[in-house]
Order: structure tokens, then C-alpha cells, then sequence
């Protein structure tokens, strides 16, 4: 199996983390984070794993960890990005396996947004000889096939200069995340959910040339976590895709490196199928917010009074030591270490780190 220095991974090291998760026939989980309590959550669950791990920010993640409280909002979801990378690049290495570090869903309203990431990005490059960050995403499957694909090329041309990858979005992933998408109609025709073998082609013959890339081919999956509908998971259309490019080009078995998004609340035995079809990244999101969120309402609801008065009226009792942030905020990380180990399970990475 590969070994590569432990830390943030990128350009062939990053190919070599996502060739070897496919061949092992395992998956990495990629864990949204807004700020440092969850960002070390899920380095300290992966090293409790012995997994490698994704960690990528949204937008609205991303202008988050640098502060609601900055008056340039677009400015924020640059340098908050930015400063999840450089705590990243600072820290992984310190726990002892490999990190993706990544950018989740970017529509086309958003492509400023990435766009202004690659300036980061080229900057870091140029000072230390590797990029910022190992990948990004680009989504724009609200929109044409031609525009789609036509953008995803011009910006991979960019990233492939500094050895990232691209992800990309064909067929629409249901559900909203961060002011992407819009909520399911689970009474509607959701037709759309279902990525197009020919589209997966098409994509494959216009960016292989280019530079090293990854598809989020959607087959039924939602974010958020829904009750059961219309709406069905599909794993089978991703292996008509891949059996689709394997027979045109003649590759090997799985040639796309493919993408699981709304992997939250998902059915395991479907996880385990789409990663044998060549998935190496499922996202997860709403459950590990969730995981956060629960111990502290717990912790709340044991010390009510502490979170009313620094000291009991009643019998002076000092509260210091319950309402200090470091109590309750670590018990939410432990939650998302907790429903991790669960995710590593699910998606046969556990004990799999190519970290030596």
C-alpha cells in the first residue's frame, strides 16, 4: 500500500490518496466544518480511526469561520476558506494522517467565489511550492451541459497549473445546502436526480485532457436528511457510467472517480454499493451537525441554572466551571468524533490511513 507524509495532500500525492481508496475499495468521508471545534473534531476522529479524512467548507462555512461580524461578506467566505486551510496545514500533520482539504458546492453565482480562492491559492503556491488547497468544487448542474462543462474546463485549466482537482456536478443533487439548490418536492417528477450516462462521457472526454478531476453523479441522493418518498437511491447508474467510459476508452475497471453527495441518513448496504462502483468520497453533513448540536443541548438541559446566573441565588454556588465554553464545546466535539467512527465503518476506511 502507498505511504505519503502525513498532512494536507495534494497534487500527485492527492491522486495517489484517491487511486488507492478505490483500488482498497473504500471510501473517505468529507465532513463540512465552520470553525476550529468541528475542523479538530474530525482530524482528532480520523486519527482515532487510523483514516485519512476530507474536510471541506461551503460558503457559508467558509464566511462563518472568518466572523458573521465582518462587514465585507463575499470577502469573509474568501478568507475564512483560506484560514480553515492554513489552521489545516498547520495542525494535520500533528495527528497523523492524510487530509484532503476541499471546497464544497459552487454555482454559478458562486464561480467568483472560486475563482477568487485560485488567487489565494496561486499566492500560496508560489511561497511554498504546493497549493492551498487539494481540490475544489465547481456546481453547475442547474445549468447546461455546454455552459456547465464549457466553465469546468477554463477553471481546471487554472488549477491544474498548481496540480489540484475539480469536482463536478452532473444531475442535481436534491436538497438545499448554504443557499445551493433549493428543498426537495418529493411529489414532483425528480427526474433530474438521475445522472445521464452520455453526460458522465461527455465530461470525461472534455476534462481528462485537461487535468485531474472527480464527479458527483447524482442517483436519487438528497442533502438533509428526509423521510422516505418518491425519490429512491440508485447506485446502479453509476456503474453504467463507468461501464459506459471503461468500453469507449477501453480503461480499467472504474476509470471516474466518483462522488456520494447527501451521504447523511443514508441506507448502508446502498453506501456500500456505490463505493464499490467507484466511489471515494461521500459527503456528510446534517448528521455531524446534528452530533455537534446534541451534547450541548444534553449538557444545557443537566445545568439549566448555570447557563441563568454566574452564582445560585439561592445557595452561591459559582457556575464558572459549567457555563466556561470549553465544557460544553468540547462535548459537541466528541459528538462528531463519536458519529464518525460510525461514517469510517460505513465506509471500510478504518485502519486504511496511507499516512507513514
Amino acid at each position: 500500500m502507498a505511504q505519503l507524509k502525513p498532512g494536507v495532500v495534494t497534487g500527485d500525492d492527492y491522486k495517489t490518496l484517491v487511486s488507492t481508496a478505490k483500488a482498497g475499495g473504500y471510501a473517505l468521508p468529507a465532513v463540512n466544518v465552520t470553525g476550529t471545534n468541528t475542523l479538530n473534531a474530525v482530524l482528532e476522529a480520523a486519527a482515532q480511526a487510523k483514516s485519512d479524512v476530507i474536510i471541506q467548507l461551503s460558503n457559508g462555512g467558509a464566511q462563518f469561520y472568518a466572523g458573521q461580524g465582518m462587514a465585507d461578506g463575499f470577502k469573509a467566505k474568501v478568507l475564512g476558506a483560506v484560514s480553515a486551510a492554513q489552521h489545516a496545514h498547520l495542525l494535520a500533520e500533528q495527528y497523523g494522517i492524510c487530509v484532503v482539504l476541499h471546497t464544497d458546492h459552487a454555482n454559478k453565482k458562486l464561480i467568483p467565489w472560486v475563482e477568487a480562492m485560485l488567487t489565494e491559492g496561486e499566492m500560496y503556491y508560489e511561497k511554498h511550492g504546493k497549493p492551498l488547497f487539494s481540490s475544489h468544487m465547481l456546481d453547475l448542474s442547474e445549468e447546461t451541459i455546454e455552459f456547465n462543462l464549457n466553465e469546468c474546463a477554463r477553471i481546471l485549466e487554472r488549477m491544474s497549473k498548481m496540480g489540484m482537482s475539480l469536482e463536478i456536478e452532473l444531475g442535481v443533487t436534491g436538497g438545499e445546502e448554504d443557499g445551493v439548490g433549493s428543498d426537495l418536492d418529493e411529489s414532483a417528477d425528480n427526474s433530474k436526480l438521475y445522472t445521464q450516462p452520455e453526460d458522465v462521457l461527455q465530461a470525461y472526454d472534455k476534462l481528462t485532457p485537461i487535468g485531474h478531476f472527480s464527479v458527483a453523479a447524482s442517483f436519487g441522493n438528497v442533502h438533509g436528511v428526509y423521510k422516505p418518498g418518491n425519490v429512491k437511491l440508485r447506485p446502479e447508474i453509476l456503474k453504467k457510467s463507468q461501464d459506459m467510459v471503461q468500453k469507449t476508452h477501453n480503461t480499467e475497471k472504474n476509470p471516474l472517480n466518483l462522488v456520494f453527495h447527501g451521504g447523511s441518513g443514508s441506507d448502508k448496504g446502498q453506501i456500500t454499493e456505490a463505493v464499490s462502483y467507484g466511489v471515494f468520497k461521500m459527503n456528510i453533513d446534517t448528521d455531524t451537525q446534528f452530533a455537534f448540536s446534541q451534547p450541548i443541548g444534553k449538557f444545557v438541559g443537566e445545568h439549566p441554572k448555570a447557563f441563568e446566573y454566574q452564582i445560585d441565588p439561592e445557595d452561591g454556588t459559582p457556575y464558572k466551571k459549567l457555563y466556561d465554553p470549553r465544557k460544553y464545546l468540547r462535548a459537541a466535539e466528541v459528538g462528531i468524533v463519536t458519529r464518525l467512527q460510525e461514517a469510517f465503518d460505513d465506509l471500510g476506511s478504518k485502519g486504511k490511513s496511507v499516512a507513514g
